[in-house]
């Protein structure tokens, strides 16, 4: 899968408040996806940093790009589990959303995704999530 595909998953099987956030598909794989979620104010929360919701509703999404380029292409899912840990506040910086699929069977996925502001190399987030695909 491409970039190009990963951003064509996005226009079309995502929520339009999803669309909103902006994220970008700057790198796929076979078994990883990395999505830039661009700093905007309109994401921050009160003190100026990134909002937690924004930064779990792109490790999600990413990690549907994700599964959709391990599986070769999108397939209906669902998220079963996910848990996300703050180590850091992102200000007025674009996050990198790196996901590695950990382990991709027949019907769930378990990935670990990272949460870098951009420039930085200490996570800013960490989460874990678990898939059930339904195709």
């Amino acid at each position: 899968m491409t970039p190009e595909e990963g951003q064509a998953i996005l226009a079309e099987y995502f929520a339009p408040w999803v669309r909103r956030l902006g994220l970008l598909v700057e790198e796929v794989g076979d078994r990883h996806a990395v999505l830039r979620l661009p700093w905007s104010a309109e994401l921050a929360r009160e003190g100026g940093g990134l909002s937690g919701q924004a930064m779990m509703a792109a490790a999600d999404t990413a990690t549907v790009v994700a599964i959709s380029a391990a599986r070769g292409g999108f397939v209906p899912m669902t998220t079963v589990q996910q848990s996300t840990t703050f180590q850091r506040p992102v200000v007025d910086k674009d996050v990198l959303v790196e996901v590695r699929i950990s382990k991709l069977g027949r019907t769930l996925a378990f990935s670990e995704v990272t949460l870098t502001a951009a420039g930085e190399s200490d996570p800013a987030a960490r989460a874990s999530t678990v898939y059930a695909l339904l195709a």
